[in-house]
């Protein structure tokens, strides 16, 4: 898979694509599984030397490898397709324009607090964790690897760093996360009312409206079992002056002043399923080399100078 974080980091995928005979030797690849030099230029109907210049064009964006035929003759090439997929993220998060933001990404083993209960689970990108239902592996020493976790109901807390310069308040948190229900093997309509709190305080509650196992994650591993989830939905979490949003919707009053943040506080998150929740249907969190986003919980804090007044 290529994948490209920035449309500048594309540019040798977008030149290379940008051309009509060159798109033709990729569908002529993907239907043949590879072919050499002559078989192409005969197919598309171009000499040698004109194909030449269009396959190292894919060569060096990564499309398309060339390798040396074996038992062939001369200097004879087979070319194959080398990618399955091409991701492209259109914004790019380094770029921002107030200066006054403060950046960090949590990974997913990296929580401080947990109580969970079956179904339940943790796993790096290569293997699981321990067994499968059993919470005690929660506390494995490697967990702090696990790159995707999954629990019925209970909590599980995250420390967000606050490395803020001093003397200043926190203005608004923001939090990205690729996340979903938990439901037993798979399925899409499966509600799960997934509440936050911040330092223990109630934002909020966004239901999640399944777990989701139609096709493979992006970035889900090979190894992962089919019949288990495999990707969930980006959702952004804001608390701010004016409440608590999700994906730009309101769900709560809560607001970022009632809690007096500032460079030397302790900032706690936590997702929780309720036992007494409307919709006890889980939580799945994926990482890094799981899921669609290749992400962990993303944070950006927005903070601002204190007033000479309250220094």
């Amino acid at each position: 898979m290529i994948h490209i974080k920035n449309l500048d980091e594309g540019l040798a995928v977008f030149r290379a694509l940008g051309s009509e005979l060159r798109v033709n030797i990729v569908k002529l690849l993907l239907e043949n599984k590879e072919m050499n030099m002559n078989e192409l230029a005969t197919s598309l109907g171009v000499t040698n030397g004109a194909l030449t210049s269009h396959v190292k064009k894919l060569e060096e964006s990564g499309i398309v490898k060339v390798l040396a035929e074996h038992g062939g003759h001369g200097n004879q090439k087979i070319c194959r397709v080398n990618v399955d997929k091409i991701l492209i993220d259109i914004v790019n998060d380094e770029l921002e324009d107030d200066k006054n933001i403060y950046t960090t990404e949590v990974p997913v083993g990296h929580y401080s607090d947990y109580e969970v209960y079956p179904t339940c689970g943790i796993a790096t990108n290569s293997a699981l964790i321990g067994e499968v239902d059993d919470p005690r592996y929660f506390a494995h020493p490697n967990r702090i690897n696990a790159q995707i976790l999954w629990f019925t109901k209970g909590h599980i807390e995250y420390i967000i760093p606050n490395l803020l310069p001093s003397a200043t308040k926190i203005e608004q948190i923001t939090l990205s996360l690729e996340i979903s229900s938990e439901a037993p093997g798979v399925n899409s309509d499966w509600p799960s009312d997934i509440t936050f709190l911040l330092n223990d305080v109630e934002l909020g509650t966004w239901t999640s409206p399944g777990d989701f196992g139609d096709v493979q994650g992006i970035f889900t591993p090979d190894w992962w079992f089919p019949n288990w989830n495999q990707y969930g939905l980006l959702k952004m979490i804001v608390i701010n002056k004016k409440g608590t949003f999700v994906d730009g919707l309101q769900i709560s009053d809560v607001n970022i002043k009632q809690f007096n943040l500032d460079y030397k506080s302790s900032i706690r998150f936590k997702f929780q399923i309720a036992e007494d929740a409307r919709n006890v249907g889980g939580l799945t969190i994926f990482g890094s080399n799981f899921g669609n986003y290749n992400q962990d919980i993303k944070v950006r804090i927005s903070y601002s100078p204190y007033d000479t007044g309250n220094k």
